[in-house]
């Protein structure tokens, strides 16, 4: 799940017109209006978190009309997933600036955080959720320029067992995403890629990052030997001038050995006490 993550991210950030075409299309599948993306920022998550706590990833866009989207998907959401999506999605409502003069709150542009969660966030069996502020007695709207979508792909059993044809646009792409990988799934996908030009440009990126990682391998095999070569020579210089300063340090042991045992006898034989010799050797 963790490189089916990695591999999404990679789908979804190229620059190139079927990346971005396949991004727009799923933004576009999940809020029920057509949008094409103008800009994207790929941001990673804090390195200690990627495996230890919770892998996700978020891609921050712009459509070409201003509105924000921040689409991130996560392996594993926390209990508290819910209320953090709510404080995010105000976070980046309120990131608009609209201070200044010649400016209002009705300038404030439509946000979307969407989020695609690998395991259960919310208790019912439903795997789409639209949010928005509301009063759920009245059923008043405060006009539905923050918007909080989630789609939950360990929910989709029953989904998948619809054919291609009865499946809505967040449904096909919900499927894409989590049966990609399955071989029982093949024949299904590729009906699916058939019938969403998005999803069918989702998968020629995917195809060309197979390619790229094939070429990537064969770079890292290349390296590994060229390092493997280098090391076991630098390996095999460092083994000889290590054993010829040991040796050196031996014979230079052994030479000031001899030196001090002809300074004992000289010192023996013109006549000094054993008390003077000690406090010669010491004063050194």
């Amino acid at each position: 799940m963790y490189n089916r993550l990695k591999t999404t991210k990679a789908v979804f950030t190229r620059e190139t017109r079927a990346s971005r075409t396949a991004l727009s299309s799923l933004v576009s599948a999940v809020i029920g209006q057509s949008v094409s993306i103008l800009t994207i920022t790929a941001n990673e998550p804090p390195v200690e978190s990627v495996r230890d706590r919770q892998i996700r990833f978020d891609i921050n866009c712009r459509t070409v009309d201003g509105e924000q989207v921040n689409v991130e998907m996560t392996l594993n959401p926390k209990q508290f997933e819910p209320v953090r999506l709510e404080f995010h999605a105000a976070k980046l409502f309120s990131a608009q600036d609209i201070r200044g003069g010649g400016k209002a709150y009705s300038d404030l542009k439509r946000t979307y955080q969407i989020s695609i969660l690998g395991t259960n966030a919310f208790r019912d069996g439903d795997f789409f959720h639209g949010f928005e502020y509301h009063d759920p007695v009245r059923g008043v709207s405060l006009g539905g320029r923050s918007r909080i979508f989630t789609l939950e792909l360990s929910k989709l059993e029953e989904v998948a067992k619809k054919s291609a044809e009865e499946m809505s646009n967040p449904e096909l792409w919900a499927v894409f995403l989590r049966y990609l990988n399955e071989p029982g799934m093949r024949e299904k996908i590729n009906v699916i890629i058939s019938r969403e030009e998005g999803i069918a440009m989702a998968a020629e990126v995917l195809q060309s990052i197979s390619r790229d990682e094939a070429e990537r391998l064969r770079l890292m095999s290349e390296e590994k030997n060229q390092l493997d070569l280098q090391s076991e020579f630098v390996y095999a210089r460092r083994e000889g001038l290590q054993e010829g300063r040991l040796e050196g340090r031996r014979e230079g042991k052994q030479e000031g050995r001899r030196e001090e045992r002809k300074e004992l006898l000289d010192f023996i034989a013109k006549g000094y006490s054993l008390e003077d010799i000690k406090n010669e050797f010491a004063s050194r």
